[in-house]
């Protein structure tokens, strides 16, 4: 029997499950796999481009679903991933607009701005944290909810029909 966690171990990545969802993370930072001395056999092959260009044709397919099926639902991509990071935020049910941020890859001030928008749409709440005033809460309202609850089915239907074609998180299936 294959030890599912020394092969991974073996090919430099890590598991860990969240959630019931696994994640692979490298083993050895990320910068350090970038600034490895190149050598001869470093050439990248035409299978490699191949799989790289179906891999990034497989995350386009998968966006382009996305931003179809939101916006027919009356809002952007970028606010269904603001609803998503907040609700999927580990170990609570808010985010703070710097972890928001983070998380979009947004300066704080124009998450600012997307927050706005969505408060607007009565999607979220700011509120400020009880525990540092300083820091700014972001809560889903139930019209938020309901509509991210709705989304994220459409989105792992989509996922699903994925499967074996492109490496996907596992989740609830």
């Amino acid at each position: 029997m294959i030890n599912k966690q020394a092969l991974l171990a073996e090919l430099g990545f890590v598991a860990h499950i969240y959630h019931n969802v696994i994640y692979l993370t490298p083993s050895i930072p990320i910068t350090k796999i970038y600034n490895m001395p190149k050598s001869d056999d470093d050439a990248i092959s035409k299978r490699e481009f191949e799989a790289l260009s179906e891999f990034r044709f497989q995350i386009r397919r998968f966006e382009r679903f996305s931003e179809d099926v939101v916006q027919t639902h009356g809002i952007t991509p970028l606010q269904y991933l603001l609803l998503l990071h907040i609700k999927g935020y580990p170990g609570r049910d808010y985010a703070t607009v710097g972890e928001l941020a983070e998380r979009l890859q947004a300066k704080p001030h124009g998450m600012v701005a997307l927050v706005t928008r969505c408060e607007e749409q009565q999607l979220v709440q700011r509120r400020h944290s009880e525990a540092d005033r300083r820091q700014v809460e972001v809560h889903l309202l139930p019209k938020g909810d309901a509509l991210l609850t709705k989304l994220a089915a459409l989105h792992r239907t989509e996922l699903r029909s994925l499967t074996g074609v492109f490496p996907i998180p596992i989740i609830n299936f």
